[in-house]
C-alpha cells in the first residue's frame, strides 16, 4: 500500500516556538518520514499575529504550508507578504477582497493536495461566512484539481468543529485530514471517522508546556484576578510540540492511520 505522512503541528507560539521549529523540524521529519508539514502560526510573532521573518523561518525548517486564523490581520506590514505567497494561507470565508488566499493546491510527491484555511463562527468574528457553505464551494470548483484534501478549522466551539468535520466526511468529498486549533489546549479525541477522514478537536499548540495557552502563568492569573489590563508575556521554557501524524493511503484516498504527537526535544511520546 503506497501511503503519506502528512504532520499537522499545533499553533506556533512566539519566537521560542519558531526557534524550537527551527532545531528539530527537519530531524523529527526524517526520523518519522514525514512527506509533508503544515503548522498554524498565526501566534508566531511575539504575542500573536505573524509576520514575515517568523513565516520565512518556519518555511525553511521545514513546514510546508502554514494556516492561520483571527490574529492574521495584526500586522498590516504582512498583507504584501500574504499576497505574494500562496503556501501561508488565511481563512477562505474572509471576503475575497481581503489579502491572501484561503486555499492552495500543491505537490506532495506526485499528489495533488488541496489545503484548505477556514474559521469558525461561533465566539469568533462575527459576519464570516459560513466554514460548511465555504467550503462546498472550493470542493465544487476544484473537484477536478486534486487528490484529497487537508482542512485546518481555527474555530473556538468544539462543536463547530466536530459538526463541521462530519458533515465534510458525510460528502466523502476526498478529505482526508481536518483538524481543529485555536484554543491552543490538544484534545484527545484523534479518530478516522466513518468515511475516511483523520479527525482531531484541537492540535494543541507549539509552546511552553508550563504555561496558560504559550503565555507565561503568572500574567495570565492576574489577569482573571484583576480585570485589569495586562500584557501577556510569551513563556520560552520546557517548549513542545503538539499535533498529529496522518498516514494517508493514496490507493483509495482515506486516512488509514493518526497518531497524536506531543514532541520535546531528545523526547517523544505517540
Amino acid at each position: 500500500m503506497k501511503s503519506l505522512n502528512i504532520l499537522c503541528v499545533g499553533d506556533v507560539v512566539g519566537a521560542s516556538g519558531v526557534e524550537f521549529i527551527k532545531r528539530n523540524l527537519w530531524g523529527f521529519r526524517k526520523n518519522n518520514n514525514i512527506d509533508c508539514v503544515v503548522a498554524n502560526g498565526e501566534n508566531s510573532f511575539y504575542g500573536n499575529g505573524i509576520d514575515a521573518k517568523s513565516a520565512s523561518i518556519m518555511f525553511e525548517s521545514g513546514v510546508d504550508v502554514i494556516t492561520t486564523g483571527n490574529h492574521v490581520w495584526q500586522r498590516k506590514e504582512f498583507y504584501d507578504f500574504l499576497d505574494a505567497n500562496n503556501f501561508i494561507l488565511r481563512p477562505a470565508n474572509y471576503p475575497d477582497i481581503c489579502p491572501g488566499a484561503g486555499y492552495n493546491i500543491i505537490d506532495v510527491a506526485g499528489y495533488k493536495v488541496l489545503f484548505i484555511n477556514l474559521m469558525g463562527n461561533i465566539y469568533m468574528e462575527t459576519g464570516l461566512d459560513s466554514p460548511f457553505i465555504t467550503a462546498d464551494r472550493i470542493f465544487l470548483r476544484e473537484k477536478d484539481n486534486f487528490d484529497f484534501a487537508v482542512i485546518d478549522i481555527h474555530a473556538e466551539a468544539t462543536s463547530e468543529k466536530i459538526s463541521f468535520a462530519k458533515y465534510i466526511d458525510g460528502k466523502n468529498l476526498k478529505a482526508c485530514v481536518i483538524f481543529g486549533t485555536h484554543t491552543h489546549v490538544q484534545t484527545a479525541d484523534e479518530k478516522i471517522l466513518r468515511n475516511g477522514a483523520g479527525y482531531i478537536t484541537d492540535l494543541g499548540m507549539t509552546g511552553a508546556s508550563d504555561s496558560v495557552l504559550g503565555m507565561k502563568n503568572e500574567t495570565i492569573i492576574q489577569k482573571f484576578l484583576t480585570k485589569m489590563p495586562v500584557k501577556f508575556e510569551v513563556c520560552d521554557d520546557d517548549i513542545e510540540l503538539q499535533g498529529i501524524i496522518c498516514r494517508i493511503d493514496t490507493g483509495i484516498y482515506k486516512c488509514a492511520e493518526i497518531k497524536r504527537i506531543n514532541f520535546k526535544e531528545n523526547i517523544i511520546n505517540l
